[in-house]
């Protein structure tokens, strides 16, 4: 167990089938800064047989982890909490390093994590089983909430504390155990960083293994192999519905919940505060960089307010900071990886070419892209249509709010959204009309509550997570009847 008051080192190991050792791939990641390039760790990375060994333990691991009382499994839990609130930034300064996040964001990264983790200290209480009536005389049936039995974690490098903690300690806390599959962007914060947590926390040894390891080499692996009975994936849309056939398809079939790709629309109607919506724009599309699933995608505003807005728009983003993620004055930090910013440099050019109109284009500067701007943007241009996952962002011209609501809807995504309008009432009923998984009157598209159902329609994925959805998706129902005098049967 870590020593409170010391840093976690030694990330070039990882907790497999039970113990703190390097992968034996034969492979090794360097895991680096995206804003300075310097080296923060060299992991070795795990293959297919660390991963069925890592499986395989957790199997054992989970019964004995399952049994605890409740009040146990919970405590583990509050105790994870105070490990955040003691390595506050220390976990903080990682997200900076390792994601390129901003102070701010990983700020909030931090808080969501934590959050997650004191809503899911109370699941342990919260399962509950049903009797049903049955039409059968003498016959009584109830319905058992158990765990599944043990979780495959695969999470993104965007938010990657948060998005596998949201995963990890629910599933934790109503008695699964879990195997964790990092980005390779971001190995320690999405895995290695929440493994010593969890240790320090008293979390016996087994029951969370974190695999580093290359897609090409496990990623298949890791959603075939027969121990998981639920595989949770955060990322595209490409990846996820690679993930859904195999799981659905393979020799042995399982659960599957899916958080995917985005197209997030910011809809202003006529009757909006003008400077709040700005405001709100700015930060719901500018926050690490625009690389949020949630973030807004397509700002799409009333034609009576279209030049007002576009004009204040503009003003307010030539503001925004661009810098070193270490400042608290930075609001945009740098893009991920190399790959990453080529594929933002190739939309911006396709968005000249296909006759979207420059409001503003900011430089580049290593791996930072400062924001880009255009106006009158169709909703068939490639910068309305797909995710953008980057600083760069389209104004669409609605002639009405009829004509808003079907150019919000005009995606085959529906993760989040937003609508701002004077009138509240308004603002809801076209909310409802808005095909997504989540839609926010006056606020930003970019919302994530511990207690509130986190999800999308169409390609935006499958289940929900947090609260009492997060416990329907990582426990499952056995049906159990009981027949009680004996019954008369036919032949």
């Amino acid at each position: 167990m870590s020593d409170a008051n010391t840093p976690y080192t030694d990330f070039h190991l990882q907790p497999l089938a039970g113990e703190w050792r390097t992968g034996s791939a034969g492979k090794v990641l360097r895991d680096s800064n995206p804003y300075d390039g310097s080296l923060l760790a060299e992991i070795p990375q795990a293959g297919r047989e660390d991963l069925d060994a890592t499986y395989r333990k957790a199997a054992e691991a989970q019964p004995a982890w399952a049994a605890l009382p409740p009040v146990e499994r919970a405590a583990l839990l509050h105790r994870v909490v105070e490990v955040f609130d003691r390595r506050r930034e220390e976990i903080i300064d990682w997200i900076i390093r390792e994601s390129g996040s901003t102070r701010l964001k990983a700020t909030l990264e931090w808080g969501a994590a934590r959050g997650i983790t004191l809503e899911s200290a109370s699941f342990p209480s919260r399962v509950h089983g049903r009797i049903v009536d049955s039409n059968i005389p003498g016959k009584e049936s109830r319905v058992y909430r158990s765990a599944i039995g043990v979780v495959g974690v695969i999470s993104p490098w965007n938010f990657p504390l948060h998005l596998t903690q949201r995963s990890l300690a629910p599933a934790l806390a109503l008695g699964n155990a879990v195997v964790v599959k990092p980005a390779s962007d971001t190995p320690v914060c999405g895995g290695l960083l929440l493994a010593r947590i969890f240790e320090e926390a008293g979390l016996p040894a087994g029951v969370l293994g974190v695999v580093v390891g290359a897609s090409s080499e496990i990623g298949d692996a890791f959603v075939e192999h027969p121990v998981p009975g639920l595989v949770t994936f955060t990322g595209s849309t490409p990846v996820g519905r690679n993930i859904g056939r195999i799981a659905s398809g393979g020799a042995h079939l399982k659960h599957v919940a899916l958080e995917l790709g985005g197209n997030s629309p910011f809809v202003v109607l006529e009757d909006a505060d003008l400077e709040q919506a700005v405001n709100a724009a700015v930060f719901g599309k500018f926050l690490h960089q625009g690389q949020i699933c949630m973030a807004i995608n397509r700002i799409i505003v009333v034609d009576a307010l279209y030049d007002a807005f576009a004009e204040r728009f503009v003003e307010r983003v030539k503001q925004v900071k661009v810098g070193d993620p270490q400042s608290m004055e930075t609001a945009v930090g740098p893009i991920i990886n190399h790959r990453q910013l080529e594929g933002l440099l190739e939309k911006v050019a396709l968005a000249r070419r296909e006759g979207a109109t420059p409001l503003y284009e900011g430089g580049v500067q290593g791996q930072l892209l400062a924001p880009h701007v255009y106006g009158e943007v169709g909703p068939d241009m490639e910068i309305a249509r797909d995710e953008i996952f980057g600083p760069l962002i389209g104004l669409l011209r609605a002639r009405d709010e009829a004509h808003a609501l079907e150019l919000a809807n005009a995606s085959e995504y529906g993760l989040s959204s937003a609508v701002f309008t004077g009138d509240l009432e308004r603002g809801v009923a076209f909310a409802r009309k808005v095909r997504a998984g989540m839609t926010h009157v006056n606020d930003i598209p970019v919302n994530d509550e511990a207690n509130a159902p986190f999800g999308g329609e169409k390609n935006s994925g499958l289940g929900r997570f947090n609260g009492d959805w997060a416990i329907d998706e990582f426990t499952r129902d056995h049906w159990v009847s009981v027949q009680r005098e004996a019954r008369h049967y036919p032949f």
